[in-house]
Protein backbone atom coordinates (compact mmCIF):
# COMPACT_ATOMS: atom_id res chain seq x y z
CA UNK A 1 0.00 0.00 0.00
CA UNK A 2 1.59 3.36 -1.56
CA UNK A 3 -0.91 5.40 1.50
CA UNK A 4 -3.72 5.09 4.11
CA UNK A 5 -3.75 9.04 4.39
CA UNK A 6 -2.94 12.19 2.43
CA UNK A 7 -0.51 14.46 3.17
CA UNK A 8 -3.41 16.75 4.49
CA UNK A 9 -5.50 14.48 6.32
CA UNK A 10 -3.94 14.27 9.58
CA UNK A 11 -5.14 16.19 12.73
CA UNK A 12 -4.60 15.64 16.54
CA UNK A 13 -7.70 13.10 16.46
CA UNK A 14 -5.28 10.39 14.55
CA UNK A 15 -2.50 10.24 17.36
CA UNK A 16 -1.37 6.91 17.78
CA UNK A 17 -2.14 5.74 14.17
CA UNK A 18 -0.25 3.52 12.50
CA UNK A 19 -0.05 5.40 8.79
CA UNK A 20 1.57 5.14 5.16
CA UNK A 21 1.98 8.25 3.38
CA UNK A 22 3.46 8.65 0.23
CA UNK A 23 4.73 12.08 -2.00
CA UNK A 24 7.30 14.37 -2.74
CA UNK A 25 10.08 15.79 -0.50
CA UNK A 26 8.96 19.65 -0.19
CA UNK A 27 12.54 20.56 2.63
CA UNK A 28 14.75 18.66 4.87
CA UNK A 29 15.85 19.82 8.08
CA UNK A 30 19.34 18.21 9.46
CA UNK A 31 19.07 18.99 13.03
CA UNK A 32 22.22 16.35 14.29
CA UNK A 33 20.44 13.69 16.42
CA UNK A 34 16.83 15.18 14.84
CA UNK A 35 16.54 15.08 10.90
CA UNK A 36 12.49 16.72 9.60
CA UNK A 37 11.01 16.24 6.26
CA UNK A 38 7.86 17.81 5.09
CA UNK A 39 6.27 15.64 2.71
CA UNK A 40 4.24 17.27 0.13
CA UNK A 41 1.39 15.64 -2.12
CA UNK A 42 -1.55 17.80 -3.79
CA UNK A 43 -3.38 17.63 -0.48
CA UNK A 44 -1.49 19.41 1.98
CA UNK A 45 2.31 18.54 3.59
CA UNK A 46 2.95 16.42 6.92
CA UNK A 47 5.77 16.71 8.78
CA UNK A 48 8.32 13.37 9.20
CA UNK A 49 10.83 13.13 11.74
CA UNK A 50 13.25 11.02 12.04
CA UNK A 51 15.53 10.10 15.25
CA UNK A 52 19.05 8.97 14.63
CA UNK A 53 18.43 7.33 18.50
CA UNK A 54 15.82 5.24 17.68
CA UNK A 55 16.82 4.06 14.40
CA UNK A 56 20.47 5.45 12.94
CA UNK A 57 20.67 3.42 9.73
CA UNK A 58 17.00 5.36 8.80
CA UNK A 59 17.84 8.32 9.80
CA UNK A 60 21.28 8.34 7.41
CA UNK A 61 18.64 7.33 4.82
CA UNK A 62 16.53 10.43 5.14
CA UNK A 63 19.52 12.42 4.64
CA UNK A 64 20.46 11.38 1.71
CA UNK A 65 17.09 12.35 0.42
CA UNK A 66 17.08 15.29 -2.34
CA UNK A 67 14.10 18.06 -2.88
CA UNK A 68 11.02 16.53 -5.46
CA UNK A 69 12.58 12.48 -4.42
CA UNK A 70 9.06 10.69 -4.14
CA UNK A 71 9.28 8.43 -1.11
CA UNK A 72 6.94 6.22 0.80
CA UNK A 73 7.04 6.78 4.81
CA UNK A 74 5.75 4.80 7.47
CA UNK A 75 5.31 5.46 11.14
CA UNK A 76 3.13 6.97 14.43
CA UNK A 77 1.30 9.81 14.38
CA UNK A 78 2.17 11.97 17.32
CA UNK A 79 1.67 15.30 18.89
CA UNK A 80 4.05 18.24 17.79
CA UNK A 81 5.90 19.79 20.28
CA UNK A 82 6.40 23.37 18.40
CA UNK A 83 3.33 23.71 16.11
CA UNK A 84 2.79 24.90 13.24
CA UNK A 85 -0.38 27.20 12.34
CA UNK A 86 -0.34 28.01 9.18
CA UNK A 87 -0.48 24.48 8.46
CA UNK A 88 -4.03 22.24 8.73
CA UNK A 89 -1.61 19.43 9.65
CA UNK A 90 0.77 21.14 11.93
CA UNK A 91 -0.11 19.98 15.20
CA UNK A 92 1.16 16.72 14.32
CA UNK A 93 3.99 14.73 13.43
CA UNK A 94 4.41 11.09 12.23
CA UNK A 95 7.62 8.97 13.82
CA UNK A 96 9.16 7.69 11.20
CA UNK A 97 9.66 3.69 11.53
CA UNK A 98 10.29 3.07 7.26
CA UNK A 99 11.00 4.87 4.25
CA UNK A 100 11.64 3.84 0.52
CA UNK A 101 12.89 5.89 -2.15
CA UNK A 102 10.15 5.60 -4.96
CA UNK A 103 12.06 7.88 -7.30
CA UNK A 104 14.72 10.13 -7.28
CA UNK A 105 14.71 13.49 -8.39
CA UNK A 106 17.00 16.03 -10.11
CA UNK A 107 17.38 19.42 -8.95
CA UNK A 108 14.36 21.43 -9.94
CA UNK A 109 15.36 24.15 -12.02
CA UNK A 110 13.53 26.58 -9.80
CA UNK A 111 11.78 26.12 -6.55
CA UNK A 112 8.67 24.87 -6.03
CA UNK A 113 7.47 27.82 -3.33
CA UNK A 114 4.49 29.58 -3.62
CA UNK A 115 6.82 32.43 -4.89
CA UNK A 116 9.43 30.73 -7.18
CA UNK A 117 12.87 31.78 -8.54
CA UNK A 118 11.76 30.73 -12.28
CA UNK A 119 11.08 33.43 -15.16
CA UNK A 120 7.68 32.69 -17.22
CA UNK A 121 9.67 30.68 -20.10
CA UNK A 122 11.73 28.51 -17.53
CA UNK A 123 8.35 27.47 -15.60
CA UNK A 124 6.12 26.84 -18.41
CA UNK A 125 9.08 24.79 -20.16
CA UNK A 126 8.85 22.23 -16.79
CA UNK A 127 5.27 22.92 -16.02
CA UNK A 128 4.76 19.78 -14.25
CA UNK A 129 6.98 21.29 -11.67
CA UNK A 130 5.36 24.34 -11.86
CA UNK A 131 2.09 23.03 -11.10
CA UNK A 132 3.30 21.50 -8.05
CA UNK A 133 3.26 24.73 -6.63
CA UNK A 134 0.33 26.08 -4.64
CA UNK A 135 -0.52 28.99 -6.49
CA UNK A 136 -1.00 27.02 -9.80
CA UNK A 137 -1.70 23.94 -8.07
CA UNK A 138 -5.22 25.69 -6.47
CA UNK A 139 -6.15 27.20 -9.50
CA UNK A 140 -6.22 24.11 -11.43
CA UNK A 141 -7.85 22.59 -8.57
CA UNK A 142 -10.33 25.40 -8.54
CA UNK A 143 -11.28 25.29 -12.32
CA UNK A 144 -12.23 21.47 -11.93
CA UNK A 145 -14.61 23.01 -9.02
CA UNK A 146 -16.24 25.36 -11.28
CA UNK A 147 -16.55 23.27 -14.12
CA UNK A 148 -18.54 20.58 -11.69
CA UNK A 149 -20.91 23.07 -10.35
CA UNK A 150 -21.67 24.38 -13.96
CA UNK A 151 -22.42 21.04 -14.87
CA UNK A 152 -24.25 19.93 -11.24
CA UNK A 153 -26.39 23.62 -12.35
CA UNK A 154 -27.07 23.04 -16.07
CA UNK A 155 -28.17 19.45 -15.55
CA UNK A 156 -30.56 20.23 -13.05
CA UNK A 157 -31.87 22.77 -15.16
CA UNK A 158 -33.01 19.78 -17.51
CA UNK A 159 -29.83 21.01 -20.33
CA UNK A 160 -28.16 18.18 -21.85
CA UNK A 161 -24.75 17.88 -22.12
CA UNK A 162 -24.01 17.30 -26.12
CA UNK A 163 -20.77 17.22 -27.77
CA UNK A 164 -20.55 18.67 -31.24
CA UNK A 165 -17.57 18.24 -33.66
CA UNK A 166 -13.59 19.52 -33.45
CA UNK A 167 -13.37 18.80 -37.05
CA UNK A 168 -15.99 21.49 -39.12
CA UNK A 169 -15.58 23.80 -42.25
CA UNK A 170 -13.96 27.04 -42.35
CA UNK A 171 -16.00 30.17 -42.40
CA UNK A 172 -14.59 33.43 -43.37
CA UNK A 173 -16.24 35.31 -41.04
CA UNK A 174 -14.63 36.32 -37.01
CA UNK A 175 -11.07 35.72 -36.32
CA UNK A 176 -8.06 33.32 -38.04
CA UNK A 177 -9.13 29.56 -38.01
CA UNK A 178 -6.48 27.36 -37.62
CA UNK A 179 -6.78 24.62 -40.54
CA UNK A 180 -6.39 20.77 -40.66
CA UNK A 181 -5.72 19.25 -44.16
CA UNK A 182 -7.26 16.34 -45.32
CA UNK A 183 -5.41 13.27 -46.07
CA UNK A 184 -8.42 11.21 -47.44
CA UNK A 185 -9.61 14.53 -49.50
CA UNK A 186 -6.49 15.94 -50.91
CA UNK A 187 -6.36 19.77 -51.40
CA UNK A 188 -9.35 20.20 -48.90
CA UNK A 189 -9.02 21.50 -45.34
CA UNK A 190 -11.43 21.23 -42.19
CA UNK A 191 -10.97 24.08 -39.44
CA UNK A 192 -11.01 23.75 -35.37
CA UNK A 193 -14.11 25.44 -33.97
CA UNK A 194 -13.88 28.67 -32.91
CA UNK A 195 -16.88 28.20 -31.73
CA UNK A 196 -20.11 25.14 -32.15
CA UNK A 197 -22.59 28.22 -32.67
CA UNK A 198 -24.26 26.70 -35.85
CA UNK A 199 -23.96 22.76 -34.56
CA UNK A 200 -25.68 24.18 -30.87
CA UNK A 201 -28.94 25.43 -33.61
CA UNK A 202 -29.10 22.74 -35.37
CA UNK A 203 -29.63 20.88 -31.91
CA UNK A 204 -32.28 23.52 -30.94
CA UNK A 205 -33.80 22.39 -34.87
CA UNK A 206 -33.37 18.68 -33.84
CA UNK A 207 -35.62 19.63 -30.35
CA UNK A 208 -33.59 19.19 -27.86
CA UNK A 209 -34.70 22.10 -26.41
CA UNK A 210 -32.20 23.01 -23.92
CA UNK A 211 -28.29 22.16 -24.71
CA UNK A 212 -24.99 22.59 -22.99
CA UNK A 213 -21.07 21.74 -23.87
CA UNK A 214 -18.02 22.70 -21.89
CA UNK A 215 -15.96 23.04 -25.05
CA UNK A 216 -12.87 23.92 -26.54
CA UNK A 217 -12.57 26.68 -29.13
CA UNK A 218 -9.76 27.75 -31.49
CA UNK A 219 -8.53 31.00 -32.44
CA UNK A 220 -5.98 32.18 -34.64
CA UNK A 221 -4.87 35.63 -33.04
CA UNK A 222 -2.55 37.64 -31.33
CA UNK A 223 -2.58 36.98 -28.01
CA UNK A 224 -2.99 38.76 -24.56
CA UNK A 225 -3.15 38.06 -21.14
CA UNK A 226 -6.88 37.11 -21.47
CA UNK A 227 -6.22 35.63 -24.41
CA UNK A 228 -5.04 31.85 -26.14
CA UNK A 229 -5.10 30.04 -29.25
CA UNK A 230 -6.95 27.20 -27.90
CA UNK A 231 -9.68 28.50 -24.82
CA UNK A 232 -12.86 26.93 -23.09
CA UNK A 233 -16.55 27.91 -23.32
CA UNK A 234 -19.37 26.46 -21.33
CA UNK A 235 -21.82 27.07 -24.55
CA UNK A 236 -25.39 27.31 -24.17
CA UNK A 237 -28.32 27.31 -26.08
CA UNK A 238 -32.15 27.05 -25.36
CA UNK A 239 -35.39 26.86 -27.34
CA UNK A 240 -38.71 28.82 -27.07
CA UNK A 241 -37.04 31.88 -24.57
CA UNK A 242 -36.53 35.20 -24.56
CA UNK A 243 -34.24 37.52 -24.25
CA UNK A 244 -34.92 38.28 -20.63
CA UNK A 245 -35.80 34.50 -20.08
CA UNK A 246 -31.78 34.05 -21.37
CA UNK A 247 -30.65 36.20 -18.46
CA UNK A 248 -32.64 35.07 -15.88
CA UNK A 249 -31.15 31.11 -17.03
CA UNK A 250 -27.64 32.32 -16.59
CA UNK A 251 -27.90 35.25 -13.91
CA UNK A 252 -28.63 32.29 -12.09
CA UNK A 253 -25.85 30.35 -13.03
CA UNK A 254 -23.38 33.04 -12.22
CA UNK A 255 -24.71 33.24 -8.66
CA UNK A 256 -24.73 29.90 -8.32
CA UNK A 257 -21.31 29.62 -9.15
CA UNK A 258 -20.14 32.49 -7.25
CA UNK A 259 -22.23 31.23 -3.84
CA UNK A 260 -20.65 27.22 -4.29
CA UNK A 261 -17.43 27.54 -4.97
CA UNK A 262 -16.48 30.78 -3.38
CA UNK A 263 -19.19 31.71 -0.97
CA UNK A 264 -19.93 35.31 -2.58
CA UNK A 265 -23.66 36.37 -2.60
CA UNK A 266 -23.40 38.05 -5.79
CA UNK A 267 -25.69 41.50 -5.75
CA UNK A 268 -28.65 42.16 -8.58
CA UNK A 269 -27.45 42.24 -12.06
CA UNK A 270 -28.59 45.34 -13.45
CA UNK A 271 -28.78 45.91 -17.19
CA UNK A 272 -28.12 49.07 -19.42
CA UNK A 273 -27.79 49.26 -22.98
CA UNK A 274 -24.88 49.65 -24.92
CA UNK A 275 -25.56 53.08 -25.83
CA UNK A 276 -25.81 53.94 -22.38
CA UNK A 277 -22.47 52.05 -21.59
CA UNK A 278 -20.28 54.25 -23.69
CA UNK A 279 -21.56 57.41 -22.85
CA UNK A 280 -21.31 56.86 -19.37
CA UNK A 281 -17.76 54.80 -18.91
CA UNK A 282 -16.73 54.79 -22.80
CA UNK A 283 -16.56 50.89 -23.01
CA UNK A 284 -19.21 48.08 -23.47
CA UNK A 285 -17.80 46.07 -20.52
CA UNK A 286 -17.73 48.74 -17.41
CA UNK A 287 -16.40 48.06 -14.52
CA UNK A 288 -19.23 49.11 -11.85
CA UNK A 289 -16.75 48.97 -8.37
CA UNK A 290 -15.88 52.75 -8.73
CA UNK A 291 -17.37 55.62 -10.01
CA UNK A 292 -15.56 58.33 -12.61
CA UNK A 293 -18.33 58.15 -14.79
CA UNK A 294 -17.46 60.50 -17.15
CA UNK A 295 -18.38 63.97 -17.92
CA UNK A 296 -19.53 65.59 -21.25
CA UNK A 297 -17.76 69.11 -21.74
CA UNK A 298 -18.58 69.78 -25.13
CA UNK A 299 -20.94 72.45 -24.88
CA UNK A 300 -20.15 74.08 -22.24
CA UNK A 301 -16.23 74.59 -22.81
CA UNK A 302 -16.65 75.32 -26.85
CA UNK A 303 -16.09 78.94 -28.51
CA UNK A 304 -13.60 80.05 -26.08
CA UNK A 305 -10.58 80.59 -28.38
CA UNK A 306 -8.92 77.43 -27.01
CA UNK A 307 -8.57 75.74 -30.49
CA UNK A 308 -8.05 72.20 -29.07
CA UNK A 309 -11.08 72.13 -27.69
CA UNK A 310 -13.04 74.01 -30.65
CA UNK A 311 -11.99 71.61 -33.36
CA UNK A 312 -12.64 68.56 -30.89
CA UNK A 313 -16.03 66.58 -31.64
CA UNK A 314 -16.40 65.64 -28.14
CA UNK A 315 -14.49 67.00 -24.96
CA UNK A 316 -15.21 64.34 -22.18
CA UNK A 317 -13.63 63.83 -18.58
CA UNK A 318 -13.60 62.39 -15.44
CA UNK A 319 -13.81 63.49 -11.03
CA UNK A 320 -11.22 62.54 -9.17
CA UNK A 321 -12.32 63.09 -5.68
CA UNK A 322 -9.70 64.76 -2.98
CA UNK A 323 -6.90 63.98 -5.60
CA UNK A 324 -6.03 67.94 -5.91
CA UNK A 325 -3.37 68.14 -3.77
CA UNK A 326 -2.00 64.53 -4.65
CA UNK A 327 -0.97 65.45 -7.98
CA UNK A 328 1.47 67.73 -8.63
CA UNK A 329 2.76 69.41 -11.82
CA UNK A 330 5.03 66.87 -12.44
CA UNK A 331 2.81 63.56 -11.37
CA UNK A 332 0.54 65.25 -13.92
CA UNK A 333 2.84 65.53 -16.64
CA UNK A 334 3.95 61.87 -16.11
CA UNK A 335 -0.01 61.43 -16.52
CA UNK A 336 -0.03 63.05 -19.33
CA UNK A 337 3.14 60.64 -20.54
CA UNK A 338 1.29 57.84 -19.97
CA UNK A 339 -1.94 58.97 -22.32
CA UNK A 340 0.30 59.73 -25.20
CA UNK A 341 1.56 56.30 -25.17
CA UNK A 342 1.08 54.62 -28.82
CA UNK A 343 -1.48 51.96 -26.64
CA UNK A 344 -3.73 55.03 -26.10
CA UNK A 345 -2.76 57.44 -28.43
CA UNK A 346 -4.29 60.38 -26.85
CA UNK A 347 -3.08 64.05 -28.25
CA UNK A 348 -2.74 65.57 -24.75
CA UNK A 349 -4.75 65.90 -21.10
CA UNK A 350 -5.96 68.90 -19.44
CA UNK A 351 -6.39 69.34 -15.89
CA UNK A 352 -8.51 71.42 -13.59
CA UNK A 353 -7.98 71.75 -9.78
CA UNK A 354 -10.19 72.61 -7.38
CA UNK A 355 -8.76 74.49 -4.42
CA UNK A 356 -9.91 74.06 -0.97
CA UNK A 357 -10.69 77.79 -1.07
CA UNK A 358 -13.32 77.97 -4.02
CA UNK A 359 -10.43 78.73 -6.29
CA UNK A 360 -9.50 76.77 -9.50
CA UNK A 361 -5.85 75.97 -10.85
CA UNK A 362 -5.65 74.44 -15.06
CA UNK A 363 -3.77 73.71 -18.02
CA UNK A 364 -6.48 76.03 -20.06
CA UNK A 365 -6.28 78.87 -17.02
CA UNK A 366 -5.71 81.64 -19.72
CA UNK A 367 -8.54 80.86 -21.97
CA UNK A 368 -11.40 80.32 -19.39
CA UNK A 369 -11.92 82.23 -16.38
CA UNK A 370 -12.65 80.81 -12.41
CA UNK A 371 -16.77 81.36 -13.13
CA UNK A 372 -16.20 79.41 -16.09
CA UNK A 373 -14.13 76.50 -14.93
CA UNK A 374 -16.70 76.50 -11.84
CA UNK A 375 -19.77 75.58 -14.16
CA UNK A 376 -17.39 73.10 -15.31
CA UNK A 377 -16.49 71.74 -11.58
CA UNK A 378 -21.10 72.04 -11.05
CA UNK A 379 -21.71 70.12 -14.21
CA UNK A 380 -18.74 67.13 -12.95
CA UNK A 381 -19.94 67.33 -9.30
CA UNK A 382 -16.59 68.15 -8.09
CA UNK A 383 -15.79 69.79 -4.62
CA UNK A 384 -13.06 71.41 -3.03
CA UNK A 385 -9.71 69.46 -3.22
CA UNK A 386 -11.29 67.47 -6.43
CA UNK A 387 -9.45 66.56 -9.77
CA UNK A 388 -10.98 66.81 -13.50
CA UNK A 389 -9.05 64.98 -16.29
CA UNK A 390 -10.42 65.95 -19.64
CA UNK A 391 -9.37 64.25 -23.05
CA UNK A 392 -10.52 65.28 -26.43
CA UNK A 393 -10.63 64.56 -29.93
CA UNK A 394 -12.77 62.60 -32.33
CA UNK A 395 -15.64 60.83 -30.60
CA UNK A 396 -15.62 56.80 -30.48
CA UNK A 397 -11.20 57.40 -29.93
CA UNK A 398 -11.58 59.72 -27.10
CA UNK A 399 -14.05 57.74 -25.37
CA UNK A 400 -11.62 54.68 -25.67
CA UNK A 401 -8.73 56.95 -24.33
CA UNK A 402 -10.48 57.75 -21.67
CA UNK A 403 -12.14 54.73 -20.46
CA UNK A 404 -7.98 53.80 -20.17
CA UNK A 405 -7.41 56.59 -17.86
CA UNK A 406 -10.92 55.84 -15.77
CA UNK A 407 -9.71 52.50 -15.16
CA UNK A 408 -5.89 53.41 -14.27
CA UNK A 409 -6.83 55.70 -12.05
CA UNK A 410 -9.35 52.99 -10.41
CA UNK A 411 -5.98 50.55 -10.14
CA UNK A 412 -3.56 53.42 -8.74
CA UNK A 413 -6.35 54.27 -6.16
CA UNK A 414 -7.00 51.20 -5.26
CA UNK A 415 -10.45 50.64 -6.43
CA UNK A 416 -10.56 47.86 -8.05
CA UNK A 417 -10.82 45.66 -5.07
CA UNK A 418 -10.47 42.00 -6.29
CA UNK A 419 -12.76 40.76 -3.72
CA UNK A 420 -15.56 42.99 -4.98
CA UNK A 421 -17.96 41.14 -7.74
CA UNK A 422 -19.89 44.14 -9.80
CA UNK A 423 -22.07 42.02 -12.80
CA UNK A 424 -23.71 44.11 -15.51
CA UNK A 425 -25.88 42.80 -18.39
CA UNK A 426 -25.10 45.07 -21.22
CA UNK A 427 -27.80 44.64 -23.39
CA UNK A 428 -29.02 46.00 -27.40
CA UNK A 429 -26.04 46.56 -29.16
CA UNK A 430 -25.78 47.56 -32.48
CA UNK A 431 -26.67 44.76 -35.26
CA UNK A 432 -23.91 46.07 -37.63
CA UNK A 433 -20.87 47.75 -37.52
CA UNK A 434 -19.85 50.23 -40.99
CA UNK A 435 -15.98 49.62 -42.21
CA UNK A 436 -15.62 52.85 -44.15
CA UNK A 437 -12.13 51.48 -45.26
CA UNK A 438 -14.03 48.18 -46.57
CA UNK A 439 -17.15 49.95 -47.21
CA UNK A 440 -18.94 47.03 -46.02
CA UNK A 441 -21.16 45.51 -42.64
CA UNK A 442 -19.33 43.80 -39.99
CA UNK A 443 -21.57 41.36 -37.75
CA UNK A 444 -21.61 43.14 -34.51
CA UNK A 445 -21.53 40.05 -32.77
CA UNK A 446 -22.02 37.19 -35.77
CA UNK A 447 -24.14 36.31 -38.46
CA UNK A 448 -26.78 34.61 -36.78
CA UNK A 449 -27.84 37.26 -34.23
CA UNK A 450 -31.24 38.50 -34.62
CA UNK A 451 -32.47 41.97 -34.83
CA UNK A 452 -34.53 43.18 -32.17
CA UNK A 453 -38.39 42.42 -32.77
CA UNK A 454 -39.37 45.77 -33.62
CA UNK A 455 -36.88 46.21 -35.94
CA UNK A 456 -37.29 43.32 -37.92
CA UNK A 457 -39.42 44.86 -40.52
CA UNK A 458 -36.38 47.83 -40.91
CA UNK A 459 -33.85 45.29 -41.64
CA UNK A 460 -36.00 43.29 -44.21
CA UNK A 461 -36.82 47.00 -46.26
CA UNK A 462 -34.62 49.35 -45.07
CA UNK A 463 -31.98 51.48 -46.62
CA UNK A 464 -28.25 51.67 -46.02
CA UNK A 465 -28.15 54.41 -43.40
CA UNK A 466 -31.33 52.34 -41.34
CA UNK A 467 -28.81 49.36 -41.35
CA UNK A 468 -26.36 51.61 -39.06
CA UNK A 469 -29.73 51.98 -36.73
CA UNK A 470 -30.45 48.44 -36.32
CA UNK A 471 -30.14 47.18 -32.73
CA UNK A 472 -29.63 43.52 -31.57
CA UNK A 473 -31.07 41.47 -29.49
CA UNK A 474 -27.78 40.81 -28.18
CA UNK A 475 -26.31 40.60 -24.83
CA UNK A 476 -22.96 40.55 -22.68
CA UNK A 477 -22.10 39.53 -19.28
CA UNK A 478 -19.37 41.70 -17.74
CA UNK A 479 -18.38 41.09 -14.16
CA UNK A 480 -15.74 44.11 -12.75
CA UNK A 481 -15.03 45.27 -16.02
CA UNK A 482 -14.12 41.97 -17.72
CA UNK A 483 -16.93 40.07 -20.41
CA UNK A 484 -17.63 36.87 -19.21
CA UNK A 485 -20.20 35.69 -21.65
CA UNK A 486 -22.29 37.13 -24.77
CA UNK A 487 -25.15 35.41 -26.87
CA UNK A 488 -27.97 36.77 -27.87
CA UNK A 489 -31.26 35.50 -29.46
CA UNK A 490 -30.80 33.85 -32.74
CA UNK A 491 -32.33 34.33 -36.44
CA UNK A 492 -34.79 31.19 -37.11
CA UNK A 493 -36.19 32.57 -40.31
CA UNK A 494 -34.54 31.20 -43.97
CA UNK A 495 -35.25 35.07 -45.07
CA UNK A 496 -34.28 36.93 -42.12
CA UNK A 497 -30.61 34.93 -42.63
CA UNK A 498 -30.34 35.61 -45.97
CA UNK A 499 -31.22 39.36 -45.34
CA UNK A 500 -28.34 39.43 -43.02
CA UNK A 501 -25.75 37.67 -44.97
CA UNK A 502 -26.21 39.77 -48.03
CA UNK A 503 -25.63 43.38 -45.98
CA UNK A 504 -22.77 41.51 -44.49
CA UNK A 505 -21.71 40.96 -48.38
CA UNK A 506 -22.14 37.45 -48.92
CA UNK A 507 -23.28 36.45 -52.48
CA UNK A 508 -26.57 34.08 -52.84
CA UNK A 509 -23.85 31.30 -53.82
CA UNK A 510 -21.12 32.15 -50.93
CA UNK A 511 -24.30 32.36 -48.43
CA UNK A 512 -25.51 28.64 -49.48
CA UNK A 513 -21.80 27.46 -49.90
CA UNK A 514 -20.78 28.39 -46.19
CA UNK A 515 -24.15 27.75 -44.37
CA UNK A 516 -26.58 26.19 -46.77
CA UNK A 517 -27.07 23.27 -43.94
CA UNK A 518 -28.58 26.01 -41.21
CA UNK A 519 -30.37 27.82 -44.12
CA UNK A 520 -31.72 24.30 -45.42
CA UNK A 521 -32.58 23.36 -41.05
CA UNK A 522 -34.95 26.76 -40.62
CA UNK A 523 -37.33 25.36 -43.71
CA UNK A 524 -37.93 22.24 -41.68
CA UNK A 525 -39.58 24.15 -38.50
CA UNK A 526 -36.96 25.63 -36.60
CA UNK A 527 -37.95 27.27 -33.44
CA UNK A 528 -37.24 30.38 -31.85
CA UNK A 529 -34.04 30.16 -30.01
CA UNK A 530 -31.14 31.86 -28.06
CA UNK A 531 -27.87 30.99 -26.28
CA UNK A 532 -25.10 32.65 -24.58
CA UNK A 533 -21.10 31.21 -24.17
CA UNK A 534 -19.56 31.74 -21.06
CA UNK A 535 -15.55 31.92 -21.56
CA UNK A 536 -14.76 29.69 -18.73
CA UNK A 537 -10.93 30.39 -18.14
CA UNK A 538 -11.80 34.25 -17.87
CA UNK A 539 -14.98 33.55 -15.63
CA UNK A 540 -12.18 31.16 -13.10
CA UNK A 541 -9.63 34.30 -13.08
CA UNK A 542 -12.25 36.51 -12.57
CA UNK A 543 -13.67 34.54 -10.01
CA UNK A 544 -10.61 34.36 -8.15
CA UNK A 545 -9.36 38.36 -8.83
CA UNK A 546 -6.78 37.79 -11.20
CA UNK A 547 -5.99 39.34 -14.26
CA UNK A 548 -4.74 36.48 -16.25
CA UNK A 549 -6.12 33.01 -17.36
CA UNK A 550 -3.11 31.49 -18.35
CA UNK A 551 -2.54 29.92 -14.44
CA UNK A 552 -6.18 28.20 -15.04
CA UNK A 553 -5.33 26.19 -17.93
CA UNK A 554 -2.92 23.10 -17.18
CA UNK A 555 -0.80 23.45 -20.40
CA UNK A 556 -1.07 27.14 -21.83
CA UNK A 557 0.69 28.34 -24.67
CA UNK A 558 3.28 31.58 -24.29
CA UNK A 559 2.35 34.90 -25.87
CA UNK A 560 3.94 34.08 -28.87
CA UNK A 561 1.29 30.55 -29.22
CA UNK A 562 3.83 28.33 -28.60
CA UNK A 563 3.89 25.65 -25.86
CA UNK A 564 7.43 25.77 -23.98
CA UNK A 565 7.23 22.26 -22.88
CA UNK A 566 6.40 20.20 -25.52
CA UNK A 567 7.89 22.63 -28.20
CA UNK A 568 5.08 23.40 -30.49
CA UNK A 569 3.90 23.96 -33.07
CA UNK A 570 7.22 22.42 -34.58
CA UNK A 571 8.03 21.20 -38.41
CA UNK A 572 6.70 18.02 -39.41
CA UNK A 573 8.41 14.87 -41.20
CA UNK A 574 8.42 15.81 -45.29
CA UNK A 575 6.82 12.16 -45.93
CA UNK A 576 3.52 13.52 -43.90
CA UNK A 577 3.32 16.68 -46.06
CA UNK A 578 3.63 14.88 -49.14
CA UNK A 579 1.28 12.35 -48.04
CA UNK A 580 -1.00 15.46 -47.47
CA UNK A 581 -0.13 17.15 -50.91
CA UNK A 582 1.10 19.89 -49.20
CA UNK A 583 4.78 19.00 -49.72
CA UNK A 584 7.03 22.45 -50.13
CA UNK A 585 8.16 23.13 -53.32
CA UNK A 586 11.48 24.38 -54.01
CA UNK A 587 12.27 28.13 -51.66
CA UNK A 588 13.42 29.21 -54.97
CA UNK A 589 11.19 28.50 -56.73
CA UNK A 590 8.08 29.91 -54.24
CA UNK A 591 9.93 32.48 -54.02
CA UNK A 592 9.96 33.89 -57.99
CA UNK A 593 6.06 32.64 -58.19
Amino acid sequence: MYRTHNCGELRMADAGKEVTLSGWVQASRDFGALTFIDLRDRYGITQLVFNIEDDQELCERARQLGREFVIRAQGKVRERSNKNPNRPTGEVEIEMKGLDILNPSATPPFTIEDSSDGGDDLRMKFRYLDMRRDPVKDKIMFRSQVAFETRRYLTQEGFLEIETPCLIKSTPEGARDFVVPSRMNPGQFYALPQSPQTFKQILMVAGFDKYFQIVKCFRDEDLRADRQPEFTQIDCELAFVTRDQVLDTFEGLTKHLFKSVINVDLPAFPRMSYDEAIRRFGSDKPDLRFGMEFVDFTELVQGKGFQVFDQAEIIIGINLPHQADQYSNKAINELTDWMKRPQIGAKGLVYVKVNADGTFKSSVGKFYSDEELREWADSAGAEPGDLLLIVSGEKEKTQKQLNELRLEMGNRLGLRDGDDFRPLWVVDFPLLEWDEEAERFHAMHHPFTSPKQEDIERMLDGDHQTMKSLRADAYDLVINGAEIGGGSIRIHDRKLQERNFKLLGFTPEEAEDQFGFLLGAFEYGAPPHGGIAFGFDRLCAVMKGSMSIRDFIAFPKNNMGRDMMIDAPSPVDKDQLEELGLALRDRANVGNE
